[in-house]
């Protein structure tokens, strides 16, 4: 043991090497496993399962009940969530669907008012915009099938937070501002995270009764607690006052898919993400094709090159999901074709520069910029979210992603119960075909059914190396999340960079509609600069770019080391 810790204090040399002078923070290190989530106290409940023997299933269940309860605004039990699991004893990958369905009386044309224009509003806020959440039957089957705690014990944690308390962290105070000038509309929502109906100061604890009570009934009795009996009819009452189509059948009848994890290359590491209705791991993959074949080293992290290309490949991803994307139970995705090398060689062709005398004179000045025009515009997509990364010394590993999509979803919690009930129906295409305010025009493949799961971006991923868990990532923020874990992992396979300053570094999104470039404003004016002069349309928002959460494993000596975005109230507890 001695031998193993000095090499990894040596390995830790090398890792920090070259990079103290730029890195935020040192990574966090473990040696029997590692907690990463862009909440906090998530990570810490994590960690407090892994001490008394639990494994990265159990560690994971009671993070995602952890994060519900302490960013309630992002994630909870009225939403739903993707899990991606590796199971060290037989190499089993588990892609667990979780994610919430439209109600059976939704209809494709609920979001339409009498002129047949899309009333934007009512997918946002209020009753028709919940879907029947799934997150609490997700957390259960996995525990039920790979976890080793009662499941009384990985539940505890959250009830704990509950009941002494969650201090507002900078991120979470943040977000409140946001939300609170719409709160006024749901009191329920508004008593229980205001401090008085007034945004609470740095520090002040969100202490909830009514979700500990839930929690309790959750402990003993599973996820039927959500599914019948007064906790359910809460929920559907709450959203039928606010003109919802919720009913106890919807949630009765809900249940999980288990999906075939997508499967990638790239450069000798084989990436694992999730299928669809998320577009994540399709497109990650898709955009890791396109991007092989160049020296992204020498080109160099974050140089206006660099940028250049990879936004040009993230441009024809989005591209192609506003076209081919969609629940796989009601439309037939093209998965294979869109993630295979022969396609994303096809697509690195176009990222190369043509001579200027193959583009008309006006051009000239300009030469390096796709333009794309084809039918199609991405649908809306979630904006909150939580993700939580977990490896134990066993091999398993897990990326859960989960969400009530926009800040506080719907808006409504429903009373007695402490829970934030979701607005899902706006992850998907309102008005398919109707021509939106660009002319463009959206896709059946995304549009509203009963029944049917809306579009993700949500990306929970595991790279193996030699066969066995390497790193585990994922983010939050709607679209930004693909290009959040495209960046953190270029940033580590291309660039070296330790997983700290890999989800530290600054960011950029391009998602083809809107055409503009949005980097993060840590980038050098010369390369935003020098991005202009080639023909992108750059913006430079004040806001940061996803919330990355990401654990690598060393090879050789087996430590862990975990890499906490700065960007959010984040946190990577190591064992």
């Amino acid at each position: 043991m001695r031998a193993r810790r000095k090499l990894a204090l040596l390995a830790l040399g090398s890792v920090l090497a070259g990079t103290a002078e730029v890195s935020a923070a040192n990574p966090e290190w473990g040696w029997q496993g590692m907690v990463v989530s862009s909440v906090g106290p998530a990570a810490a409940a994590g960690r407090e399962i892994l001490i008394e023997g639990g494994n990265a299933i159990d560690a994971a269940v009671a993070a995602g009940f952890a994060a519900g309860v302490s960013h309630q605004f992002s994630s909870g039990l009225g939403g739903g969530g993707f899990i991606l699991a590796y199971l060290g004893a037989t190499g089993e990958v588990l892609a667990l669907d979780a994610r919430e369905v439209a109600p059976a009386a939704a209809a494709a044309d609920m979001f339409l008012d009498a002129a047949g224009q899309v009333d934007p509003q009512a997918s946002r806020l209020g009753g028709r915009a919940v879907a029947v959440p799934g997150l609490l039957q997700g957390l259960h089957e996995l525990h039920t099938l790979h976890g080793r705690l009662p499941w009384a014990r990985v539940v505890e944690p959250a009830r704990r937070l509950c009941r002494e308390g969650v201090p507002v962290g900078v991120h979470h105070r943040r977000m409140l501002a946001f939300a609170q000038p719409y709160l006024s509309r749901f009191p329920e929502t508004a008593r229980i995270q205001l401090a008085d109906g007034q945004l609470p100061p740095l520090g002040w604890k969100l202490v909830q009764p009514d979700l500990e009570r839930t929690l309790k009934a959750i402990a003993r009795r599973g996820p039927q607690v959500l599914q019948r009996g007064e906790i359910a009819e809460a929920m559907v009452k709450a959203t039928q006052a606010h003109g919802g189509v919720l009913t106890l059948e919807d949630l009765a009848s809900y249940r999980t898919r288990r999906r075939t994890a997508v499967r990638g290359y790239y450069r000798g590491l084989e990436i694992l993400s999730m299928p669809p209705p998320s577009s994540g791991g399709i497109h990650l993959v898709q955009m890791l094709n396109m991007l092989e074949p160049f020296d992204l080293a020498a080109s160099g992290m974050n140089s206006s090159e660099t940028i250049h290309l990879v936004a040009e490949a993230m441009k024809l991803a989005f591209a192609d999901r506003a076209v081919h994307l969609g629940d796989p139970d009601f439309y037939p995705v093209p998965l294979a074709w869109l993630t295979s090398k022969s396609y994303g060689l096809k697509l690195a062709r176009r990222l190369e520069p043509r001579p200027f005398w193959r583009k008309p004179p006006w051009l000239w000045g300009r030469p390096r910029v796709l333009r794309l025009e084809r039918p199609g515009t991405p649908p809306p997509d979630d904006g909150g979210t939580t993700h939580i990364s977990v490896m134990d010394a066993e091999g398993n590993a897990v990326a859960l992603t989960q969400t009530v999509n926009t800040l506080f979803g719907s808006g409504i919690t429903a009373p007695g119960t402490g829970i934030v009930l979701n607005n899902e129906m706006d992850d998907f295409a309102a008005a398919p075909h109707a021509p939106n305010a660009f002319g463009l025009v959206g896709q059946s493949a995304n549009a509203i059914a009963p029944g049917k799961r809306p579009l993700s971006s949500m990306t929970p991923t595991i790279v193996l190396r030699d066969g066995r868990p390497w790193l585990v990532v994922g983010s939050p923020m709607g679209p930004m999340i693909i290009t959040t874990v495209l960046q953190t992992l270029i940033n580590v396979i291309d660039f070296g960079m330790n997983i700290q300053d890999a989800v530290a570094a600054p960011r950029f999104h391009h998602q083809w509609r809107p055409d503009h470039l949005l980097l993060e404003p840590e980038h050098p004016q010369d390369v935003v600069a020098r991005l202009e002069d080639w023909g992108h349309p750059v913006r430079v928002p004040e806001f940061h770019f996803g919330a990355s959460a990401a654990i690598l494993r060393d090879p050789e000596t087996g430590l862990f080391w975990g890499g906490a975005d700065p960007r959010r109230d984040s946190a990577a507890a190591g064992y």
